[in-house]
């Protein structure tokens, strides 16, 4: 892949599928993504964490009207949403990620295919016991999170992306630009000009 890639030129597995077409509601996790349990990089991160072959089975999607693009539902209303006047899906004891209908409908597949490993990863570190909202942490310092960018960062590299591709991925809405310089040095990603 040449260097500068953008998001609509790196391509994920030719088998990964979408179903962009769904209206609000809760799906099963291979409704929306059929056959994701089947594709290497998924197996791979089971084989990472792991975790049983049939995990994603059980798991599930909620398609909000939201203008969001895709977090593990918390099993209780986490305290440091209020500081960020967030109202996530709560979804208790449940293995549910939320994804924005305009995110599913309307991003690049690669884009989508990264996220949803994203957000598995963070499903099986839960079952792990581990803390996804980590008090006092910030988002790009938190080991969760620099984990499952790690893990998608490495299955992009893979695919061919270039540094500048995942730049932009990492470009997340929520972190001020110098949170953003502080991820890309957690994930060994040269910072560009």
């Amino acid at each position: 892949m040449p260097t500068g890639s953008s998001p609509r030129e790196v391509s994920p597995p030719h088998d990964f599928r979408i179903r962009r077409d769904l209206s609000p509601g809760r799906y099963p996790l291979l409704v929306v993504f059929p056959g994701l349990d089947r594709l290497p990089g998924f197996r791979r991160l089971l084989t990472l964490k792991g975790a049983p072959p049939d995990i994603a089975e059980d798991a599930c999607v909620e398609v909000v009207k939201d203008d969001v693009w895709m977090y593990v539902a918390p099993w209780e209303l986490p305290p440091m949403r209020r500081r960020r006047g967030w109202k996530p899906v709560v979804a208790p004891k449940t293995d549910c990620i939320v994804v924005g209908m305009n995110h599913l409908s309307q991003s690049p597949p690669m884009v989508l295919y990264m996220d949803v490993l994203h957000e598995f990863c963070h499903i099986l570190q839960r079952r792990e016991g581990r803390d996804l909202w980590e008090p006092g942490v910030g988002y790009v310092d938190r080991s969760t999170e620099v984990e499952a960018y790690q893990f998608v960062v490495d299955e992009a590299r893979e695919r061919g992306a270039s540094e500048e591709f995942l730049r932009e991925y990492l470009k997340v809405d929520w972190v001020t630009p110098a949170e953003h310089q502080r991820l890309l040095k957690n994930l060994g990603v040269p910072p560009g000009s």
